[in-house]
Parts: structure tokens; C-alpha cells; sequence
């Protein structure tokens, strides 16, 4: 039995520029954090009682005797990926927040099962090797329409610049930032989830098809990656320059394209703003799932209030990325 516990993130910046449509021309960079919000997959063999060779169990149940009836895709492709086709496997997936909420889930599921079938069959694996063929197996072979920083992120852990576009494909940075400032930019961060989820591989299929005509935008994002860690750096700056850098990041993220943001989601932002945030954004592709604010801690309970038709969401920066947290030997058959 493998257990493995992988973090969701959050982006402050960059995001889009992650996409391989962009960076493979141009570079990109994001600014992001892992969260101590977790997805967690139980793995095992599956004993060979059974008159099926799969059970799977997410939010629906699957049982099949083909690696190929399996509908779930990440589960399939990981499975023939990690060359395990010939071994029953049973696979438990539960997670602290929903599935399309833009906290990275997707890429949190592929990365923590790759991590646990590695596991299973006793292969030791590397972060960068599970976000490369994480990477991999979402782009190339499921075809999803998604960037590449989620699957770094969850995998590496931690407060991060990553570049991508570079040789290797990516680099991650660690921030070096004392504890003391990003506990306070912590502490002035918000989380909510809105209460709809959205198809993020339809929304990002649009922001793919009008990279060539938003990469002055997209330019602009990029560098707002480099402003961010200036001012994180910088021993006189005020953190709340990090929220009015959100602020202009918002319209210039929701001008992408037009399935970024309705009109729902504009009156939240708009009334968190009027609450007293400072600025805010859309987590993940858009169209629905978390978003986050920057709040001064005196402000926030009337940001609450404001918002107290949504969820909110308490959490704390994580570091440690996707660990295996339990390992029992297969039994034999």
C-alpha cells in the first residue's frame, strides 16, 4: 500500500506564460506557492480475487478488466506510462478542495499517481522527473490543453519562480525571502472558493488560440513576475505594493480572452474590493473555482462578511512538494 500527499497551489503571477504555445518563443516565468491543501492517492495491488483487474475510485467508481476500459484518463495513461498494464491496480482518491477549482488539482492527481505507481513497482523518482512526465503525459499523450507550471509546482513544492523556455525545459527558484515577510504576505492573503467550477482545458484552448494576438499582454504579465520579487526582496518596500500588482494583473489577465471572467464573478471581485482589498485574481485558466485576495488583516473580517456566500478557504504556504507518507510492501499472490 502507497499513500501519497500532494499540495495544490496557488499563482500570483505569470500565469499564462506557462503555456508551451508562449514559452517556447518567447520564456515565461510564474510566481507561485504550494498550499497545505492536498490531494492524496492510496495505491495497491490489487489482489487477484476479483473478476476485474481495476478498481478506481475518484468521484465516480470504476471496475474493468482492460487498462483500456478505464475512462478516468490520467489514471490510464499514468498506468501504461509507468508500464504496469499487466498488474492489477486499486486507486482511492480524496482531496481537501474540489476538482476544477484552479488550485492546480489536475495536475496534483497525475503527479501524486505517478509518485505512488513509482512507488509501487520500487523505483526511486525524482521531483523533476515527476513533473516531466506529468508534463508529458498531459500534453503530449491526453492532449489537454494545459501550461506547465501546475505539474512543477506540485511536484518541487514550495515558494517558487519557474522559469520555463530555458534548457532544461524548466527551472525552478526558490524565493529566499525572510521567514518573518512571507509570513506577512501570507497573512494578507485570502482564498475563497466561489461555488462553480469550470472546464479549465476549455478555457485555456481559447487563451492558446489568441497567444499571438495578447503577447504584449502576455509580455506584461511575464515581467509583473520580476516586480513582484523586487518588491518581495526590497527591505523598504510596502507588501502592499504585492496586492496593487494584483490589481493590475486582474484586467490585464480577464482581457485575455472573454470565457476568463462573467459578470458573477466580476461583481465578487468588485465587492471584495470595495470591502477593503486591494487587489485579487482568478486562480487557474478562469471561469469559476478559487479566487484570492489581498487583504490587510484589519480588513479581512469585512471581506468575509462581504463574501459570506462563498467558501473560505485558511491555509498556510507548504514546502515539501508531493511525498509518499506511507509504504507497505506488496504482498506476494
Amino acid at each position: 500500500m502507497i499513500i501519497t500527499k500532494t499540495p495544490f497551489r496557488i499563482s500570483l503571477f505569470g500565469g499564462g506564460t506557462d503555456y508551451p504555445v508562449y514559452y517556447k518563443e518567447n520564456t515565461g516565468s510564474v510566481l507561485s506557492t504550494t498550499i497545505n491543501k492536498y490531494c492524496y492517492i492510496h495505491c495497491r495491488n490489487l489482489p487477484p480475487f476479483f473478476d476485474y483487474k481495476y478498481r478506481i475510485r475518484y468521484t465516480f467508481r470504476e471496475e474493468t478488466k482492460t487498462l483500456d476500459e478505464i475512462k478516468h484518463s490520467s489514471v490510464r495513461e499514468c498506468i501504461k506510462y509507468v508500464n504496469m498494464n499487466n498488474i492489477g491496480i486499486e486507486m482511492v482518491h480524496t482531496s481537501d478542495i474540489p476538482a476544477q477549482s484552479g488550485i492546480g488539482s489536475s495536475s496534483a492527481f497525475t503527479v501524486g499517481f505517478l509518485n505512488a505507481l513509482y512507488a509501487l513497482k520500487g523505483n526511486v523518482i525524482t521531483k523533476r522527473q515527476l513533473a516531466q512526465f506529468a508534463i508529458h503525459i498531459e500534453q503530449n499523450i491526453i492532449k489537454e490543453n494545459v501550461g506547465s507550471q501546475d505539474q512543477v509546482a506540485t511536484a518541487f513544492g514550495g515558494f517558487n519562480k519557474i522559469d520555463f523556455g530555458t534548457n532544461p525545459e524548466f527551472e525552478v527558484h526558490p524565493l529566499t525571502i525572510g521567514k518573518d515577510k512571507l509570513t506577512n504576505l501570507q497573512d494578507h492573503l485570502m482564498l475563497f472558493f466561489t461555488g462553480f467550477s469550470r472546464n479549465a482545458s476549455d478555457i485555456a484552448a481559447e487563451q492558446i488560440k489568441m497567444t499571438n494576438e495578447k503577447k504584449d499582454d502576455l509580455k506584461i504579465i511575464h515581467e509583473m513576475v520580476s516586480e513582484a520579487i523586487e518588491i518581495l526582496n526590497c527591505n523598504n518596500s510596502d507588501i502592499n505594493e504585492i496586492g496593487t500588482l494584483l490589481h493590475e494583473h486582474w484586467f490585464i489577465k480577464r482581457a485575455l480572452t472573454t470565457k476568463i471572467t462573467n459578470p458573477e464573478i466580476d461583481k465578487i471581485y468588485e465587492s471584495a474590493i470595495k470591502a477593503g482589498a486591494i487587489g485579487g485574481k482568478l486562480l487557474g485558466a478562469g471561469g469559476g473555482g478559487c479566487m484570492l485576495f489581498f487583504v490587510e488583516p484589519h480588513n479581512q473580517n469585512k471581506v468575509k462578511e462581504t463574501l459570506k456566500n462563498l467558501v473560505h478557504i485558511p491555509f498556510k504556504f507548504e514546502a515539501l512538494g508531493s511525498q509518499i507518507i506511507h509504504y507497505e510492501p506488496n504482498d506476494d499472490f
